[in-house]
């Protein structure tokens, strides 16, 4: 990453790396937090180049944040989740609709927004995953 892209993504995301600790629920949350934060960043620079208006970019954002927390809730209700790698739990919760529907419920109007995020994760995890 280059230092150009570390500004933008302090400025974009100034709290960042404190996500994980904010996900949290004890401490065996905070290495899979970290994961999250580390498998969103290269998209989170990818949505900071696509001229989005700001209230977008924030928006995604904040989805992905949601995200991230919905994740590590979810890892505590599902064993199989829980086991496995974060790359991979992310990708059992992404759809090409969307994502997974909130708990504890959110609006229609917050689930459509963030679907829309997870709708573009997925495209952009899908375009992006190396050859197998």
């Amino acid at each position: 990453m280059s230092d150009a892209q570390i500004a933008a993504l302090a400025a974009y995301c100034p709290d960042l790396d404190q996500w994980p600790q904010r996900w949290q629920f004890d401490e065996h949350d905070l290495l899979p937090g970290q994961r999250i934060v580390e498998v969103l960043k290269p998209f989170l620079l990818h949505l900071l180049d696509t001229g989005l208006a700001i209230k977008t970019l924030h928006r995604h954002r904040d989805n992905l944040w949601l995200l991230g927390g919905e994740l590590i809730r979810r890892r505590y209700d599902d064993e199989g989740l829980k086991k496995m790698s974060i790359d991979d739990a992310i990708a059992q919760l992404l759809e090409e609709d969307g994502g997974p529907l909130i708990w504890p419920q959110i609006t229609e109007a917050q689930q459509n927004s963030f679907d829309a995020t997870c709708r573009k994760l997925f495209t952009y995890l899908i375009s992006t995953a190396k050859p197998v």
